[in-house]
């Protein structure tokens, strides 16, 4: 990922101080500099992969020079320092307020990417909290919903597969624990959930196992023939299609279409 911002030749340096560089003085002294010192300085820490200090000298570029040009390429590279350096809910709030300030910019595209990749790049295993991973999926959607036609819309379609994929298999994990505690009732809800968000996952065909189990467990025969049903019609060469039709012919049943079921609305037959 990278920025192709204006590069203004580099002015030599050896440091610039966000405050002067210490001259033996017990306490840093404040010094004014001209902008284009200071983006460079930036822009060249950014080069060689210093990013925490070329977020902090971008920031400065605002700070000495708010209603300079330079200020407003400054927001935005500062986002994305903080980015490179793993500081991710810096470069997150450094986008937000990019958007709050220019909300028409010709960057701003990037900018709503740059808070997705951050809030993805935060996702954690599906043991844990979930939080960031459905941030993660709001901001790619976003990006998708208002730049459908931009590169970024077409990466962050293939990262939002991922993510909900990932939350789906969060919900499966969380189903199955109930059902392993005999709560068929919560652990439906959780399959249902993969089913019917997400239902384009690598998780649905065992979503729909489990609910035939879970159905089955609460008598709910009618809602486990429909769920049998659908698994045969759509992933009928997988194990989890063989192990929901042993356990309906084990139940003396059969897989039946239901058009009273709600499943029927996602996959009429």
């Amino acid at each position: 990922m990278s920025l192709n911002w204006l590069k203004l030749p580099m002015i030599g340096m050896t440091c610039i101080g966000l405050a002067a560089c210490s001259s033996g003085d017990s306490e840093d002294t404040y010094i004014a500099r001209d902008v284009e010192v200071i983006y460079n300085f930036a822009q060249d820490n950014l080069d060689r992969g210093r990013y925490r200090f070329a977020a902090a000298a971008f920031d400065e570029v605002e700070r000495q020079h708010p209603y300079s040009v330079w200020a407003r390429r400054a927001q935005l590279m500062a986002a994305y320092s903080a980015y490179m350096s793993n500081q991710y809910d810096d470069a997150v709030l450094a986008a937000e307020r990019f958007l709050q300030l220019h909300p028409g910019n010709t960057s701003a595209p990037y900018a709503y990417y740059l808070i997705a990749l951050s809030h993805y790049e935060q996702i954690s295993d599906v043991g844990r909290d979930q939080n960031k991973t459905e941030q993660a999926e709001a901001a790619l959607i976003e990006v998708i919903r208002r730049y459908p036609d931009s590169d970024y819309a077409q990466d962050a379609q293939l990262k939002l597969a991922l993510t909900q994929d990932h939350l789906a298999g969060k919900d499966m994990e969380v189903g199955r624990f109930y059902l392993k505690r005999k709560e068929y009732l919560s652990a439906t809800i959780r399959f249902r959930r993969v089913v019917e968000k997400f239902q384009t996952t690598s998780h649905t065909p065992e979503a729909l196992h489990r609910l035939v189990e879970s159905y089955l467990a609460m008598g709910v025969y009618d809602e486990a023939k429909m769920a049998g049903a659908v698994l045969g019609a759509n992933f009928g060469e997988t194990k989890w299609y063989r192990y929901s039709y042993s356990l309906l012919v084990d139940g003396k049943i059969s897989p039946e279409a239901k058009s009273t079921s709600w499943l029927a609305s996602l996959w009429p037959f």
